[in-house]
Protein backbone atom coordinates (compact mmCIF):
# COMPACT_ATOMS: atom_id res chain seq x y z
CA UNK A 1 0.00 0.00 0.00
CA UNK A 2 1.41 3.52 -1.40
CA UNK A 3 2.09 5.31 2.39
CA UNK A 4 1.61 8.30 0.88
CA UNK A 5 -2.52 7.68 -0.22
CA UNK A 6 -4.37 10.51 1.35
CA UNK A 7 -8.07 8.80 0.24
CA UNK A 8 -9.19 5.26 1.75
CA UNK A 9 -12.51 3.95 2.40
CA UNK A 10 -12.59 1.36 5.14
CA UNK A 11 -14.91 -0.95 4.02
CA UNK A 12 -17.18 -3.66 6.49
CA UNK A 13 -15.42 -2.66 10.09
CA UNK A 14 -16.85 -2.78 12.79
CA UNK A 15 -16.29 1.13 14.45
CA UNK A 16 -15.50 1.37 18.22
CA UNK A 17 -15.28 5.29 17.93
CA UNK A 18 -13.27 6.21 21.52
CA UNK A 19 -16.25 8.04 23.16
CA UNK A 20 -16.75 4.63 24.86
CA UNK A 21 -20.10 3.72 23.11
CA UNK A 22 -20.85 0.72 22.26
CA UNK A 23 -19.51 -0.28 18.88
CA UNK A 24 -21.14 -0.33 15.21
CA UNK A 25 -20.63 -1.56 12.03
CA UNK A 26 -20.38 1.00 9.40
CA UNK A 27 -17.90 2.21 6.79
CA UNK A 28 -15.06 5.28 6.87
CA UNK A 29 -14.06 7.55 4.76
CA UNK A 30 -10.83 9.50 4.76
CA UNK A 31 -9.96 12.39 2.74
CA UNK A 32 -6.93 14.68 2.78
CA UNK A 33 -5.86 13.66 6.96
CA UNK A 34 -9.48 14.01 7.73
CA UNK A 35 -12.10 11.87 8.53
CA UNK A 36 -14.86 12.43 6.18
CA UNK A 37 -17.76 10.53 6.78
CA UNK A 38 -18.93 7.38 8.64
CA UNK A 39 -22.23 5.32 7.81
CA UNK A 40 -22.57 2.06 6.28
CA UNK A 41 -22.69 1.23 2.70
CA UNK A 42 -20.33 3.92 1.70
CA UNK A 43 -19.37 4.16 -1.96
CA UNK A 44 -16.16 3.94 -3.30
CA UNK A 45 -15.24 7.44 -4.84
CA UNK A 46 -13.03 7.89 -7.62
CA UNK A 47 -8.86 7.66 -6.33
CA UNK A 48 -9.94 6.07 -3.33
CA UNK A 49 -7.95 2.91 -2.00
CA UNK A 50 -10.31 0.34 -0.32
CA UNK A 51 -9.48 -1.22 2.75
CA UNK A 52 -11.38 -4.63 3.61
CA UNK A 53 -12.22 -4.13 7.52
CA UNK A 54 -14.16 -7.54 7.75
CA UNK A 55 -14.12 -8.87 11.43
CA UNK A 56 -12.15 -5.83 12.31
CA UNK A 57 -12.81 -3.12 15.11
CA UNK A 58 -11.79 0.36 13.60
CA UNK A 59 -10.64 2.58 15.92
CA UNK A 60 -8.88 6.07 17.18
CA UNK A 61 -5.02 5.42 16.91
CA UNK A 62 -3.55 4.70 20.14
CA UNK A 63 -2.23 7.60 22.92
CA UNK A 64 0.99 6.46 24.39
CA UNK A 65 -0.05 8.49 27.39
CA UNK A 66 3.68 8.70 29.02
CA UNK A 67 6.76 8.05 27.48
CA UNK A 68 10.17 8.85 27.17
CA UNK A 69 10.87 9.40 23.42
CA UNK A 70 12.15 13.10 23.57
CA UNK A 71 15.52 12.22 22.56
CA UNK A 72 14.51 8.39 21.12
CA UNK A 73 12.77 10.68 17.97
CA UNK A 74 16.11 12.35 16.98
CA UNK A 75 17.72 9.10 16.25
CA UNK A 76 15.19 6.35 15.79
CA UNK A 77 12.25 8.31 13.87
CA UNK A 78 10.43 5.08 13.46
CA UNK A 79 9.57 4.45 16.33
CA UNK A 80 9.77 1.07 16.17
CA UNK A 81 7.50 -0.69 17.24
CA UNK A 82 4.66 1.55 17.87
CA UNK A 83 2.87 1.71 14.10
CA UNK A 84 2.26 -1.85 13.95
CA UNK A 85 1.03 -1.91 17.56
CA UNK A 86 -2.15 0.79 16.56
CA UNK A 87 -0.09 4.01 18.32
CA UNK A 88 -0.56 7.31 16.44
CA UNK A 89 0.61 9.82 19.26
CA UNK A 90 2.80 9.82 21.94
CA UNK A 91 3.37 12.04 25.11
CA UNK A 92 6.89 13.08 25.99
CA UNK A 93 8.47 15.54 29.10
CA UNK A 94 7.38 13.44 31.55
CA UNK A 95 8.65 12.64 35.34
CA UNK A 96 10.31 16.06 35.03
CA UNK A 97 12.87 14.98 32.64
CA UNK A 98 12.62 17.51 29.45
CA UNK A 99 15.27 18.86 26.44
CA UNK A 100 13.87 22.06 27.67
CA UNK A 101 14.75 24.84 28.52
CA UNK A 102 18.47 25.12 29.01
CA UNK A 103 21.39 26.62 30.54
CA UNK A 104 24.31 28.56 28.64
CA UNK A 105 26.83 26.20 30.52
CA UNK A 106 27.61 23.07 28.63
CA UNK A 107 28.21 21.17 31.49
CA UNK A 108 24.72 21.82 32.82
CA UNK A 109 23.19 21.17 29.51
CA UNK A 110 25.21 18.25 29.58
CA UNK A 111 23.39 17.34 32.97
CA UNK A 112 19.91 17.02 31.11
CA UNK A 113 21.48 14.31 29.08
CA UNK A 114 22.81 12.35 32.05
CA UNK A 115 20.02 12.55 34.08
CA UNK A 116 17.85 10.93 30.86
CA UNK A 117 20.67 8.45 30.77
CA UNK A 118 20.54 7.99 34.42
CA UNK A 119 17.04 7.95 35.03
CA UNK A 120 15.37 6.59 32.11
CA UNK A 121 18.19 3.85 31.07
CA UNK A 122 18.98 5.73 27.28
CA UNK A 123 22.89 5.93 26.55
CA UNK A 124 24.37 9.04 26.62
CA UNK A 125 26.48 9.06 22.81
CA UNK A 126 22.94 9.68 20.73
CA UNK A 127 21.73 12.64 22.84
CA UNK A 128 25.39 14.50 22.26
CA UNK A 129 25.75 13.05 18.30
CA UNK A 130 22.12 12.68 17.14
CA UNK A 131 20.41 16.24 18.52
CA UNK A 132 21.47 19.78 17.15
CA UNK A 133 20.86 21.43 20.88
CA UNK A 134 20.07 24.90 19.12
CA UNK A 135 17.58 25.94 21.91
CA UNK A 136 17.82 27.46 24.84
CA UNK A 137 13.93 28.01 25.68
CA UNK A 138 10.93 25.99 25.28
CA UNK A 139 9.45 27.28 21.80
CA UNK A 140 13.30 27.60 20.46
CA UNK A 141 13.52 23.59 21.28
CA UNK A 142 9.76 23.40 19.81
CA UNK A 143 11.13 24.81 16.27
CA UNK A 144 14.27 22.39 15.94
CA UNK A 145 11.77 19.30 16.67
CA UNK A 146 9.61 20.89 13.88
CA UNK A 147 12.39 21.90 11.58
CA UNK A 148 14.68 18.75 11.93
CA UNK A 149 12.34 15.89 12.88
CA UNK A 150 10.51 13.78 10.83
CA UNK A 151 8.54 10.99 12.76
CA UNK A 152 6.11 8.09 12.29
CA UNK A 153 3.91 9.26 15.60
CA UNK A 154 2.49 12.70 16.29
CA UNK A 155 4.18 13.85 19.31
CA UNK A 156 3.22 16.10 22.64
CA UNK A 157 5.95 17.41 25.06
CA UNK A 158 5.52 18.59 28.65
CA UNK A 159 8.10 21.50 30.24
CA UNK A 160 9.96 19.40 32.43
CA UNK A 161 10.61 20.98 36.25
CA UNK A 162 13.98 19.79 36.22
CA UNK A 163 15.07 21.26 33.49
CA UNK A 164 13.52 24.23 34.45
CA UNK A 165 15.61 24.21 37.54
CA UNK A 166 18.68 23.61 35.92
CA UNK A 167 18.06 26.19 33.11
CA UNK A 168 17.97 28.85 35.62
CA UNK A 169 19.91 27.67 39.02
CA UNK A 170 22.77 25.87 36.98
CA UNK A 171 24.15 22.72 38.96
CA UNK A 172 23.10 23.96 41.99
CA UNK A 173 19.44 23.30 41.17
CA UNK A 174 20.22 20.14 42.58
CA UNK A 175 21.16 21.64 46.31
CA UNK A 176 19.25 24.46 47.19
CA UNK A 177 15.78 26.64 47.36
CA UNK A 178 15.40 29.30 44.43
CA UNK A 179 15.41 33.05 45.29
CA UNK A 180 12.36 35.36 44.33
CA UNK A 181 14.36 36.32 41.27
CA UNK A 182 15.09 33.05 39.98
CA UNK A 183 11.63 31.76 40.61
CA UNK A 184 10.40 34.76 38.42
CA UNK A 185 12.87 33.57 35.73
CA UNK A 186 11.50 30.07 35.89
CA UNK A 187 7.85 31.44 35.39
CA UNK A 188 8.66 33.07 32.50
CA UNK A 189 10.37 30.03 30.84
CA UNK A 190 7.14 28.12 31.56
CA UNK A 191 5.04 31.09 30.19
CA UNK A 192 7.35 30.90 27.06
CA UNK A 193 6.74 27.03 27.14
CA UNK A 194 3.05 26.98 27.44
CA UNK A 195 2.66 29.93 25.10
CA UNK A 196 4.69 27.69 22.19
CA UNK A 197 2.28 24.46 22.90
CA UNK A 198 3.77 22.69 25.57
CA UNK A 199 1.48 20.41 26.80
CA UNK A 200 1.70 21.51 30.83
CA UNK A 201 4.65 21.20 33.74
CA UNK A 202 5.89 17.80 34.65
CA UNK A 203 7.54 17.46 37.87
CA UNK A 204 9.24 14.74 40.30
CA UNK A 205 8.82 13.93 43.92
CA UNK A 206 9.98 10.26 43.59
CA UNK A 207 13.83 10.02 42.41
CA UNK A 208 16.74 9.74 43.95
CA UNK A 209 20.16 9.56 41.75
CA UNK A 210 22.82 7.21 41.90
CA UNK A 211 24.37 9.01 44.62
CA UNK A 212 20.92 9.12 46.87
CA UNK A 213 20.41 12.71 45.62
CA UNK A 214 16.87 13.81 45.50
CA UNK A 215 16.38 14.90 42.04
CA UNK A 216 16.42 19.22 41.78
CA UNK A 217 12.67 18.98 41.84
CA UNK A 218 12.23 17.51 45.23
CA UNK A 219 14.50 20.67 46.30
CA UNK A 220 11.78 23.10 45.11
CA UNK A 221 10.01 24.77 47.77
CA UNK A 222 6.12 25.97 48.35
CA UNK A 223 6.69 28.95 46.92
CA UNK A 224 8.44 28.08 43.61
CA UNK A 225 5.79 24.96 42.91
CA UNK A 226 2.75 27.97 43.95
CA UNK A 227 4.54 30.51 41.15
CA UNK A 228 4.58 27.62 39.04
CA UNK A 229 1.26 26.65 39.21
CA UNK A 230 0.07 30.11 39.38
CA UNK A 231 1.50 30.36 35.50
CA UNK A 232 -0.23 27.61 34.56
CA UNK A 233 -3.31 29.36 35.70
CA UNK A 234 -3.03 31.56 33.30
CA UNK A 235 -3.77 29.12 30.49
CA UNK A 236 -6.85 27.04 29.40
CA UNK A 237 -6.18 23.63 28.55
CA UNK A 238 -2.34 22.70 30.25
CA UNK A 239 -1.53 20.01 32.74
CA UNK A 240 0.54 19.52 35.69
CA UNK A 241 1.96 16.62 35.60
CA UNK A 242 3.93 15.11 38.47
CA UNK A 243 5.09 11.67 39.85
CA UNK A 244 5.41 10.64 43.29
CA UNK A 245 6.16 7.59 45.34
CA UNK A 246 4.51 4.54 45.85
CA UNK A 247 7.55 2.27 45.30
CA UNK A 248 9.82 3.25 47.18
CA UNK A 249 9.95 5.70 50.14
CA UNK A 250 6.16 5.77 49.65
CA UNK A 251 6.01 9.50 50.10
CA UNK A 252 3.08 9.61 47.63
CA UNK A 253 -0.26 10.87 50.07
CA UNK A 254 2.21 13.07 51.31
CA UNK A 255 3.27 14.94 48.33
CA UNK A 256 -0.09 14.66 47.32
CA UNK A 257 -1.37 17.17 49.46
CA UNK A 258 1.19 19.19 49.04
CA UNK A 259 0.59 19.59 45.48
CA UNK A 260 -3.08 19.80 46.62
CA UNK A 261 -2.60 22.49 49.21
CA UNK A 262 0.03 24.72 46.58
CA UNK A 263 -2.93 24.27 43.85
CA UNK A 264 -5.50 25.30 45.81
CA UNK A 265 -7.81 28.21 44.19
CA UNK A 266 -6.12 27.41 40.63
CA UNK A 267 -7.64 26.18 37.17
CA UNK A 268 -5.20 23.76 37.27
CA UNK A 269 -5.60 20.04 36.05
CA UNK A 270 -3.34 17.71 37.94
CA UNK A 271 -2.22 14.53 37.07
CA UNK A 272 -0.44 12.25 39.73
CA UNK A 273 1.03 8.90 39.26
CA UNK A 274 -1.38 7.54 41.20
CA UNK A 275 -3.26 5.02 42.46
CA UNK A 276 -0.92 1.55 42.15
CA UNK A 277 -2.09 -1.23 40.40
CA UNK A 278 0.40 -3.56 41.43
CA UNK A 279 -0.34 -6.81 43.65
CA UNK A 280 2.53 -6.43 46.24
CA UNK A 281 1.50 -2.36 46.65
CA UNK A 282 -2.00 -3.68 47.49
CA UNK A 283 -0.95 -6.65 49.89
CA UNK A 284 1.69 -3.68 51.51
CA UNK A 285 -0.95 -1.55 52.13
CA UNK A 286 0.23 1.42 49.75
CA UNK A 287 -2.70 1.26 47.72
CA UNK A 288 -5.96 1.13 49.44
CA UNK A 289 -5.07 5.24 51.17
CA UNK A 290 -3.86 6.31 47.86
CA UNK A 291 -7.45 5.23 46.09
CA UNK A 292 -8.77 6.79 48.93
CA UNK A 293 -6.74 10.10 48.41
CA UNK A 294 -7.88 9.85 44.79
CA UNK A 295 -11.61 9.68 45.62
CA UNK A 296 -11.31 12.31 48.06
CA UNK A 297 -9.82 14.84 45.12
CA UNK A 298 -12.85 13.83 43.23
CA UNK A 299 -15.41 14.47 46.23
CA UNK A 300 -13.80 18.10 46.65
CA UNK A 301 -14.22 18.90 42.59
CA UNK A 302 -10.79 18.90 41.68
CA UNK A 303 -9.66 18.21 38.44
CA UNK A 304 -7.12 15.51 39.16
CA UNK A 305 -6.66 12.57 37.39
CA UNK A 306 -4.49 9.57 38.85
CA UNK A 307 -2.29 7.64 36.31
CA UNK A 308 -2.01 4.00 36.64
CA UNK A 309 -0.60 0.98 34.07
CA UNK A 310 -2.32 -1.81 32.82
CA UNK A 311 1.12 -3.68 32.72
CA UNK A 312 2.82 -6.41 34.54
CA UNK A 313 6.05 -5.74 34.96
CA UNK A 314 9.01 -7.76 33.95
CA UNK A 315 12.29 -6.66 33.95
CA UNK A 316 15.79 -7.45 33.25
CA UNK A 317 18.98 -6.39 34.73
CA UNK A 318 22.55 -5.66 33.54
CA UNK A 319 25.95 -4.29 35.22
CA UNK A 320 26.61 -2.28 31.53
CA UNK A 321 23.69 0.00 32.27
CA UNK A 322 20.78 -0.41 35.24
CA UNK A 323 19.31 2.03 37.78
CA UNK A 324 17.94 -0.79 38.90
CA UNK A 325 19.91 -1.57 41.80
CA UNK A 326 20.61 2.28 42.51
CA UNK A 327 16.62 3.01 42.70
CA UNK A 328 16.19 -0.66 45.00
CA UNK A 329 18.55 1.04 47.45
CA UNK A 330 21.55 -1.48 46.63
CA UNK A 331 23.90 0.82 46.08
CA UNK A 332 27.31 -1.39 46.42
CA UNK A 333 25.89 -3.17 43.07
CA UNK A 334 25.64 0.27 41.78
CA UNK A 335 29.39 1.08 42.06
CA UNK A 336 29.99 -2.36 39.59
CA UNK A 337 27.27 -0.23 36.90
CA UNK A 338 29.08 3.08 37.62
CA UNK A 339 32.48 1.10 37.09
CA UNK A 340 33.96 2.57 33.88
CA UNK A 341 35.77 -0.41 31.96
CA UNK A 342 35.67 -3.97 32.47
CA UNK A 343 38.32 -4.22 34.22
CA UNK A 344 37.10 -2.30 36.83
CA UNK A 345 33.89 -4.02 36.80
CA UNK A 346 35.77 -7.40 37.12
CA UNK A 347 37.68 -6.30 40.19
CA UNK A 348 35.00 -5.20 41.88
CA UNK A 349 33.07 -8.23 41.09
CA UNK A 350 35.95 -10.25 42.87
CA UNK A 351 37.22 -8.04 45.48
CA UNK A 352 36.61 -9.54 49.25
CA UNK A 353 35.76 -5.98 50.59
CA UNK A 354 33.23 -5.42 48.11
CA UNK A 355 31.60 -8.67 48.18
CA UNK A 356 30.80 -8.06 52.07
CA UNK A 357 29.95 -4.71 51.62
CA UNK A 358 27.51 -5.79 48.90
CA UNK A 359 26.29 -8.66 50.96
CA UNK A 360 25.20 -6.44 53.91
CA UNK A 361 23.33 -4.06 51.51
CA UNK A 362 21.52 -6.39 49.53
CA UNK A 363 20.27 -8.22 52.65
CA UNK A 364 19.61 -4.90 55.03
CA UNK A 365 19.84 -2.05 52.84
CA UNK A 366 18.27 -2.53 50.39
CA UNK A 367 14.40 -1.88 49.57
CA UNK A 368 12.23 -4.48 51.53
CA UNK A 369 9.78 -4.71 48.45
CA UNK A 370 13.00 -5.04 45.81
CA UNK A 371 13.68 -7.84 43.48
CA UNK A 372 16.23 -8.98 45.51
CA UNK A 373 14.57 -10.33 48.46
CA UNK A 374 13.22 -12.78 46.04
CA UNK A 375 16.56 -14.54 44.97
CA UNK A 376 14.51 -17.48 44.12
CA UNK A 377 12.37 -15.46 41.64
CA UNK A 378 15.57 -13.85 39.86
CA UNK A 379 16.43 -16.03 36.15
CA UNK A 380 19.41 -15.97 35.56
CA UNK A 381 18.39 -16.62 31.73
CA UNK A 382 20.59 -14.35 29.50
CA UNK A 383 23.96 -15.50 29.79
CA UNK A 384 26.86 -13.86 27.34
CA UNK A 385 28.71 -16.89 27.04
CA UNK A 386 26.71 -19.91 28.23
CA UNK A 387 29.07 -21.11 30.73
CA UNK A 388 26.27 -21.91 33.35
CA UNK A 389 23.08 -23.71 32.70
CA UNK A 390 19.94 -21.26 33.01
CA UNK A 391 18.91 -21.39 36.69
CA UNK A 392 17.30 -19.22 39.04
CA UNK A 393 19.67 -17.30 41.98
CA UNK A 394 18.47 -19.07 44.53
CA UNK A 395 19.38 -22.48 42.85
CA UNK A 396 22.97 -20.98 41.51
CA UNK A 397 23.60 -19.85 44.89
CA UNK A 398 22.51 -23.44 46.65
CA UNK A 399 24.93 -25.00 44.45
CA UNK A 400 27.55 -22.55 45.01
CA UNK A 401 26.79 -22.35 48.75
CA UNK A 402 26.94 -18.70 48.33
CA UNK A 403 24.89 -15.80 49.44
CA UNK A 404 22.91 -14.38 46.92
CA UNK A 405 25.04 -10.85 46.07
CA UNK A 406 28.26 -13.36 46.12
CA UNK A 407 26.72 -15.77 43.48
CA UNK A 408 25.70 -12.89 41.11
CA UNK A 409 29.16 -12.05 40.95
CA UNK A 410 30.55 -15.11 40.29
CA UNK A 411 27.07 -15.80 37.83
CA UNK A 412 28.97 -12.22 35.79
CA UNK A 413 32.15 -13.55 36.29
CA UNK A 414 31.61 -16.86 34.71
CA UNK A 415 28.76 -15.91 32.22
CA UNK A 416 30.42 -12.80 31.07
CA UNK A 417 29.73 -8.93 31.83
CA UNK A 418 27.18 -8.26 29.40
CA UNK A 419 24.86 -11.08 30.21
CA UNK A 420 21.73 -9.65 32.16
CA UNK A 421 19.14 -10.91 33.94
CA UNK A 422 15.43 -10.95 34.24
CA UNK A 423 14.15 -9.95 37.93
CA UNK A 424 10.23 -11.76 39.17
CA UNK A 425 7.59 -10.59 37.97
CA UNK A 426 5.20 -7.77 39.53
CA UNK A 427 1.91 -8.98 38.44
CA UNK A 428 -0.92 -6.71 38.61
CA UNK A 429 -4.43 -5.83 40.53
CA UNK A 430 -6.78 -6.74 38.04
CA UNK A 431 -9.22 -5.48 40.12
CA UNK A 432 -8.17 -2.32 40.16
CA UNK A 433 -6.76 -1.43 36.22
CA UNK A 434 -10.12 -2.07 35.57
CA UNK A 435 -11.57 -0.18 38.11
CA UNK A 436 -9.24 2.50 36.86
CA UNK A 437 -10.13 1.91 33.21
CA UNK A 438 -14.07 2.52 33.80
CA UNK A 439 -12.82 5.83 36.42
CA UNK A 440 -13.21 8.91 34.62
CA UNK A 441 -10.55 10.79 36.67
CA UNK A 442 -7.54 8.34 35.81
CA UNK A 443 -5.06 8.34 32.75
CA UNK A 444 -4.11 4.78 31.36
CA UNK A 445 -1.73 3.58 29.19
CA UNK A 446 1.48 4.82 31.24
CA UNK A 447 4.16 2.69 30.21
CA UNK A 448 7.62 4.37 29.66
CA UNK A 449 7.53 3.63 26.13
CA UNK A 450 11.05 4.85 24.77
CA UNK A 451 12.90 4.44 28.03
CA UNK A 452 14.32 1.62 29.85
CA UNK A 453 15.47 -0.16 26.80
CA UNK A 454 17.57 -2.22 28.47
CA UNK A 455 14.97 -3.37 31.34
CA UNK A 456 11.65 -3.61 29.55
CA UNK A 457 10.26 -2.80 25.96
CA UNK A 458 7.25 -0.41 27.10
CA UNK A 459 6.15 -0.44 23.35
CA UNK A 460 3.16 -2.38 22.31
CA UNK A 461 2.23 -3.07 25.98
CA UNK A 462 -0.88 -0.97 25.00
CA UNK A 463 -2.09 -4.18 23.42
CA UNK A 464 -2.17 -5.84 26.85
CA UNK A 465 -6.25 -4.25 27.42
CA UNK A 466 -7.34 -5.81 24.16
CA UNK A 467 -5.58 -9.41 24.29
CA UNK A 468 -6.02 -10.21 27.99
CA UNK A 469 -8.50 -7.77 29.59
CA UNK A 470 -10.96 -7.79 26.81
CA UNK A 471 -10.51 -11.50 25.74
CA UNK A 472 -10.53 -12.23 29.51
CA UNK A 473 -14.03 -10.49 29.58
CA UNK A 474 -13.10 -7.95 32.43
CA UNK A 475 -13.95 -5.12 29.87
CA UNK A 476 -15.81 -4.40 26.94
CA UNK A 477 -13.90 -3.38 23.78
CA UNK A 478 -15.63 -0.18 23.75
CA UNK A 479 -13.74 0.75 27.19
CA UNK A 480 -10.19 -0.55 26.42
CA UNK A 481 -10.65 1.50 23.57
CA UNK A 482 -11.88 5.03 25.02
CA UNK A 483 -9.29 4.77 27.97
CA UNK A 484 -6.57 5.04 25.76
CA UNK A 485 -8.09 7.25 22.67
CA UNK A 486 -10.99 9.43 23.71
CA UNK A 487 -10.22 9.79 27.58
CA UNK A 488 -6.36 10.69 26.86
CA UNK A 489 -7.14 12.81 23.76
CA UNK A 490 -9.90 14.95 26.14
CA UNK A 491 -7.09 14.53 29.00
CA UNK A 492 -4.46 16.35 27.07
CA UNK A 493 -6.91 18.88 25.21
CA UNK A 494 -6.38 17.05 21.87
CA UNK A 495 -9.35 18.41 20.57
CA UNK A 496 -8.64 17.21 16.87
CA UNK A 497 -8.57 13.56 17.49
CA UNK A 498 -8.97 10.83 19.46
CA UNK A 499 -12.63 10.03 18.58
CA UNK A 500 -14.05 9.02 14.89
CA UNK A 501 -16.22 11.86 13.73
CA UNK A 502 -16.08 13.34 11.00
CA UNK A 503 -13.39 16.69 10.22
CA UNK A 504 -11.37 14.85 13.11
CA UNK A 505 -7.78 13.94 12.50
CA UNK A 506 -7.60 10.93 10.49
CA UNK A 507 -5.69 8.87 13.44
CA UNK A 508 -7.11 5.45 12.27
CA UNK A 509 -6.15 1.84 13.46
CA UNK A 510 -7.89 -1.51 12.05
CA UNK A 511 -6.97 -4.53 13.62
CA UNK A 512 -8.20 -7.78 13.72
CA UNK A 513 -9.05 -9.51 17.92
CA UNK A 514 -7.90 -12.90 16.34
CA UNK A 515 -4.88 -11.70 14.62
CA UNK A 516 -3.12 -9.39 17.26
CA UNK A 517 -1.11 -10.60 20.20
CA UNK A 518 1.18 -8.87 22.81
CA UNK A 519 4.63 -10.24 21.37
CA UNK A 520 7.40 -11.16 23.11
CA UNK A 521 10.51 -8.61 23.45
CA UNK A 522 14.04 -9.35 22.05
CA UNK A 523 16.84 -7.85 21.57
CA UNK A 524 17.52 -5.28 18.39
CA UNK A 525 21.02 -3.38 17.93
CA UNK A 526 20.57 -0.13 16.67
CA UNK A 527 21.01 2.45 19.32
CA UNK A 528 24.07 4.51 18.15
CA UNK A 529 27.32 3.74 21.05
CA UNK A 530 29.27 6.79 20.43
CA UNK A 531 32.44 4.44 18.72
CA UNK A 532 30.81 3.55 15.05
CA UNK A 533 28.71 0.83 16.49
CA UNK A 534 25.55 0.31 17.70
CA UNK A 535 23.97 -1.18 21.36
CA UNK A 536 20.96 -2.98 22.19
CA UNK A 537 17.35 -2.09 23.12
CA UNK A 538 14.60 -4.53 23.92
CA UNK A 539 11.76 -4.80 20.72
CA UNK A 540 8.41 -6.54 19.33
CA UNK A 541 6.96 -7.52 16.59
CA UNK A 542 4.04 -5.78 15.28
CA UNK A 543 0.80 -7.15 16.93
CA UNK A 544 0.22 -6.96 13.92
CA UNK A 545 -2.72 -4.46 13.32
CA UNK A 546 -3.93 -4.67 9.66
CA UNK A 547 -3.77 -0.94 9.19
CA UNK A 548 -2.38 2.44 11.19
CA UNK A 549 -3.04 5.61 9.84
CA UNK A 550 -1.58 8.64 11.28
CA UNK A 551 -2.91 12.51 9.95
CA UNK A 552 -4.51 10.42 7.09
CA UNK A 553 -1.04 8.39 5.85
CA UNK A 554 -0.55 5.25 6.15
CA UNK A 555 2.85 4.04 8.71
CA UNK A 556 1.93 0.30 8.90
CA UNK A 557 -0.35 -1.83 5.94
CA UNK A 558 0.43 -5.01 4.86
CA UNK A 559 1.80 -6.62 7.47
CA UNK A 560 4.85 -4.06 7.88
CA UNK A 561 5.93 -0.66 8.86
CA UNK A 562 5.68 1.56 5.40
CA UNK A 563 8.48 4.04 6.86
CA UNK A 564 5.83 6.62 6.59
CA UNK A 565 7.09 9.72 8.88
CA UNK A 566 3.63 11.62 8.80
CA UNK A 567 3.45 12.68 12.74
CA UNK A 568 3.00 16.13 13.73
CA UNK A 569 3.44 18.41 17.01
CA UNK A 570 -0.18 18.02 18.98
CA UNK A 571 -1.09 20.70 21.61
CA UNK A 572 -3.34 21.11 23.84
CA UNK A 573 -6.80 23.65 22.17
CA UNK A 574 -6.58 26.65 24.45
CA UNK A 575 -9.23 28.80 22.72
CA UNK A 576 -11.49 30.12 25.32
Amino acid sequence: MDAQVSRYLIKGGTVVDGTGAAPFSADLRVHDGLIAEIGPGLEAASGEVQVDAAGCYVTPGLIESHTHFDGTLWWQPELDPLPGCGVTTVVMGNCGFALAPLHDDPAVRHEVVKIFSFFEDIPEPPFVSKLPWNWRTWSEYKQSMVANTRVAANYGAFVGHIALRLAVLGMAAWERASTPDEIARMAALLDDALAAGALGLSSNLLDHDGSDRPVPSMVADDAEFRALFEVMGRYRGPTVQVVVDSIMRFTAAASMERIARLAEGLPVRVQWAGVPTLQWQKDYGIQQPLLELHERFAREGRDFWTGYAHVPIIVTASIRQSLLFAQSNEYAWHEVVEAGSDEAKTALLKDPEWRLRAQHSWDEKSLETSFFRQPGGILLDNPENGTDPVSTLGDYAATLGLPPSDALAEWFLRNGLSSSVTMPPWHKDDDMVVRLTRDPLAVGNINDSGAHGQLFCGSGDNLLLYTDYVRRGLLKIEEAVHCQTGKLASHFGFADRGELKPGMRADVTVFSPDEIRHRDKYKVFDVPDGKGGNTWRWTRDPAPVRLTLVNGVATFADGAATGARPGTLVMPDRKP
